[in-house]
């Protein structure tokens, strides 16, 4: 008897599994503004929050080192505003052409920063609300 095939991006999805179990923030949120979950923390908690970051991420890209990056980071980098010098944008291996990308924003507070986690590429509208499921967003 044959197993039932995953969803072809659920890869993707297992992947943030150690940003969920890890992340020392509070509740993530829905960001409609850029399509993806969002979780704001104090900056004490900027280590704890950059090991789970960096848990569930394959790749960096900073403002020096964007024009470097695939064109589908790129043009999520396009799309949320760039990439200034103190943000991060994290993404995965691409799947079927598809990407999750991590957007590390400090406030210029020197108390806050938001993560932001969301999709790019071939099918991300069409799992979004899988990627709302996953980290329990809030509308």
């Amino acid at each position: 008897m044959s197993r039932p095939q995953a969803a072809p991006y659920q890869a993707l999805f297992d992947s943030l599994a150690p940003l969920r179990e890890r992340w020392p923030g509070g509740g993530w949120s829905w960001d409609g503004r850029f399509s993806c979950v969002s979780s704001s923390f104090n900056v004490e908690l900027a280590h704890e929050a950059r090991s789970a970051v960096h848990a569930a991420f394959a790749q960096e890209w900073t403002a020096r080192s964007l024009a470097k990056a695939p064109s589908l980071v790129r043009e999520v980098a396009d799309n949320t505003g760039g990439v200034r010098p103190d943000q991060v944008l994290y993404c995965s291996d691409t799947v079927g052409g598809t990407i999750v990308f991590g957007l590390w924003w400090p406030w210029g507070d020197d108390t806050t920063i938001s993560f932001r986690v969301g999709l790019a590429g071939f099918a991300a509208v069409r799992e979004e609300f899988q990627l709302r499921d996953t980290f329990n967003a809030l509308d």
